[in-house]
């Protein structure tokens, strides 16, 4: 009889300053993984859903760890570094008092390496997609490891007690959905962590109408749709996004700073929210003390880079910006953490990149992730065939670029 081979999964947040281990026998891969679309997932990591797998290391170590401690529900808390947002395990409590919590650690925070090739993590299933009311991710994630995979399981709510959603149907179905060039439901959409420590509002009426009339001048930002004059939306498959998040693909979507605001006035009857990155960073530098914008929460940030700051809830750690110097007035926005009253990809207020190549898909590409980015890209194309959603106009920029620089290699 021949010997499993011992494999070692590594557990990393973005800074490093947390990494857990386990050595286990490769028989014992792939670990299964499941994706939760409910509100509250959804807001805790500003993705567009969570997904872990039973954590196969030590308990008592997670259990001890100086991870930041969020209480999810009565039963589960989050285990996040305080430091650089990365949420690292769910701690669930199964019986009394005296009986120890188990553990899932969040499929993103897990090393791509897979030392002898093949499938680390496969997701077997998604639970509460009804919370999405649109559906989220699930659409382009029902054979997340491809057609020769076994397709992930599907319930609108709890598992093996909700309605069950047979493959290969998708819920809502296509016909039930909103056209693809659906306008706002409303305004203003908030922004809002689970905790609700940061509570934001973003202007996505009065983007649109300026985004139109700068698209008559010519003047339209590059991250707007020139017909729709909606935001992009993303698919990013970073390496710092995915450890900031603990999802292994997270959505994006743009944002001008003076389109976000304060839900409520300050003294002088404002609700501006700072306009520019260096005055964002400056205001959530400032201690309570020394005036700082109660206003702001737990709005916290990371600098991932020197020119780099992910924001976060610093205390549930949803991710809420992402800030660059070089673009100091616009910021990328978790997809996640609006709450949109057409669902939780929010179509109102954003144009969606579908299909074609994922951003930093060169990331997963090489471990075992690069089977997940091929699967959500393909996937993501039938759906969007399948709805009629038009090819996006940056996707078509970014192929006829590809195209054309290949016909110059071509005549060289």
């Amino acid at each position: 009889m021949i010997e499993a081979k011992i494999v070692q999964i590594t557990a990393q947040c973005l800074c490093k300053d947390h990494t857990f281990t386990a050595s286990i026998p490769s028989t014992l891969l792939p670990l299964r993984a499941s994706c939760c679309h409910c509100d509250s997932c959804r807001h805790n990591t500003g993705a567009l859903y969570s997904s872990d797998t039973p954590w196969p290391g030590s308990s008592a170590e997670a259990r001890e760890s100086s991870l930041t401690r969020y209480k999810f529900s009565e039963r589960i808390n989050v285990l996040f570094c305080g430091r650089c947002s990365s949420p690292m395990f769910f701690e669930e409590k199964n019986g009394g008092a005296e009986e120890p919590p188990t553990y899932g650690v969040f499929t993103g925070v897990l090393k791509g390496e897979y030392p002898e090739g093949g499938l680390l993590v496969r997701i077997v299933e998604h639970i509460f997609v009804g919370d999405t009311l649109d559906g989220g991710a699930s659409c382009w994630l029902r054979r997340p490891h491809g057609d020769d995979a076994p397709p992930a399981k599907m319930w609108l709510g709890k598992r093996g007690s909700s309605e069950e959603v047979d493959y290969p149907n998708l819920w809502p179905s296509v016909a039930d959905l909103p056209a693809p060039d659906a306008k706002l439901a409303q305004d203003e959409i908030p922004i809002r962590c689970v905790c609700g420590g940061v509570d934001l509002v973003l202007k996505a009426g009065e983007a649109q109408r300026d985004h139109a009339n700068a698209q008559e001048v010519d003047r339209g930002p590059p991250v707007v749709d020139p017909t729709s004059h909606k935001s992009l939306g993303t698919f990013d498959g970073c390496n710092s996004c995915r450890l900031s998040s603990g999802v292994d693909m997270f959505h994006w979507s743009f944002y001008l700073l003076k389109y976000i605001s304060f839900p409520s006035q300050d003294e002088d009857g404002k609700t501006d929210f700072p306009n520019h990155s260096a005055e964002l960073r400056a205001a959530v530098d400032l201690e309570e003390e020394r005036g700082r914008d109660p206003r702001l929460g737990t709005l916290t940030y990371y600098s991932s880079s020197p020119d780099v700051q992910r924001y976060f809830c610093g205390r549930c750690s949803a991710c809420v910006f992402y800030a660059v110097d070089q673009r100091p007035y616009l910021v990328d926005l978790s997809i996640g953490i609006l709450w949109s009253p057409d669902g939780a990809r929010a179509e109102g207020a954003i144009s969606w990149s579908l299909g074609g190549k994922a951003s930093h898909r060169q990331d997963m590409i090489g471990g075992w992730r690069e089977g997940l980015v091929q699967a959500i890209e393909n996937s993501a194309e039938e759906w969007r065939i399948e709805r009629g959603y038009p090819i996006n106009w940056r996707r078509t920029a970014r192929e006829q670029a590809e195209r054309e620089a290949a016909e110059k290699g071509e005549t060289k």
